[in-house]
């Protein structure tokens, strides 16, 4: 994800303030992430879980990454694609839904690790984690395509 996230920075950043806050936030949610899960370079050499402070953290900038997307981002690229003709806007309503259900499942796993009451939810971190990283992955592409899209109508 961090390697996709490089080529978007590549391709998009400096082209829009809103885009360069955007990718900044993402880059924070996926080191966030990593940290969390325990991958390189924050794996942990005692196999043990996240303190549940940083869980409830990375909820935190999960959400709002979830939400600038819809509040903020989102509106705008769509409006310019459906500006740019009709492939962008089949673009956009084959896109928009698979996003949505990136975001329902990035809410249930905030919902579940931020009211939880018991430390014990955190033995099941690690599989909700993998559940999460791979909608966030799509995640990403979707949001990228949109930017694609964008980006080579106004080139």
């Amino acid at each position: 994800m961090l390697k996709q996230l490089e080529r978007a920075e590549q391709k998009w950043r400096g082209s829009n303030s809103l885009i360069d806050q955007w990718l900044n936030h993402r880059r924070k949610l996926l080191i966030h992430y990593c940290q969390v899960a325990g991958l390189p370079p924050y794996e942990s050499h005692d196999k043990s879980l996240p303190n549940f402070q940083s869980v409830k953290e990375f909820c935190d900038l999960l959400v709002d990454y979830v939400s600038e997307g819809h509040f903020e981002v989102y509106d705008r690229l769509v409006s310019a694609c459906d500006n740019n003709g009709q492939s962008s806007q089949n673009l956009t309503q084959e896109v928009m839904p698979k996003i949505n259900e990136t975001t329902d499942l990035a809410l249930d796993f905030s919902d579940k690790y931020t009211e939880a009451d018991d430390d014990k939810v955190l033995y099941q971190l690690d599989h909700d984690l993998s559940s999460l990283g791979d909608a966030m992955e799509t995640r990403f592409q979707l949001e990228d395509q949109l930017l694609e899209a964008l980006h080579r109508k106004s080139a």
